[in-house]
């Protein structure tokens, strides 16, 4: 076996085409001509790996000679496992596909898996990629710097709908689903400059902290589908109508059925979705619940372990009691009601112990305690004669207690549609958007800080968070059966590094080691075999921005 190489002139040009190339005699005779077959054609491959095969051939009858031969170096090279893995994960995922191959789609494929791997600004995306094999993975034709990348967000922004057009037709094809879930979310803002930041209600419990609000449209297996960015004083109903509308136009669905929070779909919204031909899960509050107690659409003593269902004018509702959150209800009430009647005899002890202490400032430090713990409309809190007394409204406790562990389900969904246990289970599923929204804004993917200010790079930014997401979501389910969590799993995976080959002549290529027994396990849950070598790539990846030993030694 041997590399031959074969040159031909055409036109006044010289082409050279590289084969691998073996000898062998047809079976027979042993004076039979000795006759050559190609094996590969080598031509479109790069250099460096044509001169790597050829240095093995040479001393393939003792390859313990490669250590020792003075023309080849070895270095340790970047790590490859973990980004080689969640790159074969974007390919499956259809991420990479959607994105687009060319300059602008590989520097956004790189942004989504710099931040399944480390979580950061534009900045550390840059300097990771120095450090990991993201111009051999990826295919980068062109280096690039964190300028690039902030570019690259607002081309995200500009191309979204087209990106996630792209993504939905290739996860489902003509299986087009009829069951969308449909969350919201606030995510607060350290500075001032950005142009959706804003004023509203803050779910992060943030004071002082303007924030951005972003809903997440998932399909009924909880995977993402869509993610848009408001304002921040953008209120929850306010952005049910484009999600709607997505579904409709740019999705092209038809027969849908939508399910949303409590608060979240209301008459408005259900305008919305009929104009559409769609449908609604959702459940009401606790105020609502009385209101149709009231009237006599349904009666308390319906309300039990088991489902039940009443219907009202087409509209059905799904009641049901939750023992063990009644209970949880019952014990965070009487509990808190003890720490106020704690604080309130420490007060009164300080009172008596300390005749000229203030009053007025006990019975008010009680007082902010109940209303910090809610317990305003259910207690009384007296001052008289130096002596805090806390008085429980036993009456209106009894009443709140009545609807403790309560829940009602409401959809116009038809019943040869869907049964009562059905919409329960649907709504039920809304926990999977939730658990989006944590991952995606307080474990591994970490949408804050933002660092970034313009509309167009706040609303790429959270693309990248959310196709992230769909990579992340896919490692947890593949690593399930394994004792590792997903952060776990990806710093195992980062840990094999590439060796890098140097011929003397100046080739190069990257040979991937034998994998540890665990990197190995992971590796085979996700059904992803790792390349023997990887090309070295000639791209150049550097920030603008100097570190300060560099700036100290300009």
């Amino acid at each position: 076996m041997h590399i031959h190489r074969v040159k031909s002139k055409q036109g006044g040009r010289v082409y050279e085409q590289i084969l691998l190339r073996e000898s062998y005699r047809e079976p027979g005779s042993k004076r039979s001509a000795v006759k050559k077959r190609t094996l590969v054609n080598l031509t479109k491959h790069p250099p460096e790996v044509v001169r790597a095969i050829e240095l093995a051939l040479k001393h393939r009858n003792d390859l313990s000679a490669l250590t020792s031969i003075k023309d080849v170096k070895l270095t340790r090279g970047p790590s490859a496992g973990g980004i080689f893995a969640a790159f074969q994960m974007a390919q499956r995922l259809g991420i990479e596909a959607a994105l687009g191959s060319d300059q602008a789609g590989k520097l956004a494929l790189w942004q989504v898996i710099a931040r399944v791997l480390l979580q950061g600004s534009r900045l550390s995306a840059v300097r990771l990629a120095k450090t990991m094999a993201a111009a051999e993975v990826i295919g980068f034709e062109r280096g690039f710097c964190e300028d690039q990348l902030y570019g690259n967000l607002t081309w995200l922004a500009e191309n979204q709908e087209e990106i996630e057009k792209r993504l939905f037709a290739a996860r489902r094809g003509d299986a087009k689903p009829q069951l969308f879930l449909y969350d919201v979310t606030s995510s607060y803002l350290e500075g001032e400059q950005n142009a959706l930041a804003d004023w509203g209600y803050n779910r992060d419990k943030k004071r002082g902290k303007k924030q951005i609000v972003i809903g997440l449209l998932c399909d009924g297996k909880g995977e993402p589908v869509s993610v848009q960015v408001f304002s921040g004083n953008t209120g929850d109903l306010a952005t049910f109508g484009a999600q709607v509308q997505k579904a409709a136009e740019l999705f092209g669905c038809e027969r849908v059925i939508f399910v949303g929070d409590r608060g979240m779909i209301k008459s408005a919204q259900i305008e919305d979705l009929a104009t559409a031909g769609f449908h609604y899960i959702t459940a009401i509050t606790k105020p609502q619940i009385r209101a149709l107690i009231k009237k006599g659409v349904f009666q308390l003593g319906l309300f039990d372990q088991h489902l039940c269902e009443v219907e009202d004018h087409d509209v059905r509702y799904i009641l049901r009691r939750n023992p063990l959150r009644a209970e949880e209800m019952a014990a965070s009430r009487y509990s808190k009601l003890a720490a106020l009647q704690r604080l309130a005899d420490a007060q009164n002890r300080y009172l008596a112990e300390h005749p000229r202490a203030d009053q007025h400032r006990a019975w008010r430090t009680v007082l902010e305690k109940a209303e910090r713990l809610a317990l305003g409309t259910m207690v009384t809190v007296k001052a008289d004669q130096r002596h805090i007394e806390v008085e429980v409204d036993t009456e209106y406790i009894a009443y709140i207690a009545e609807l403790d562990g309560c829940y009602v389900l409401k959809s116009d969904l038809p019943a040869d549609t869907a049964d009562k246990k059905a919409i329960h289970d649907r709504y039920k599923d809304l926990a999977m958007v939730e658990s989006a929204f944590r991952t995606c804004k307080t474990t591994h993917l970490e949408v804050r800080p933002v660092y970034v200010r313009t509309e167009a790079n706040t609303r790429g930014h959270v693309l990248v968070v959310m196709l992230a997401y769909m990579i992340v979501r896919e490692l947890k389910r593949a690593w399930s059966h394994l004792d590792f969590t997903v952060e776990e799993g990806l710093e195992e995976l980062n840990r094999l590094c590439a060796m890098e080959l140097s011929l003397k002549d100046g080739g190069a290529c990257l040979r991937l080691p034998e994998p540890s027994a665990e990197t190995k396990d992971l590796l085979d849950a996700l059904k992803i075999k790792l390349p023997a070598v990887l090309p070295k790539s000639r791209v150049k990846v550097d920030s603008k921005k100097k570190l300060m030993e560099r700036r100290k030694s300009d």
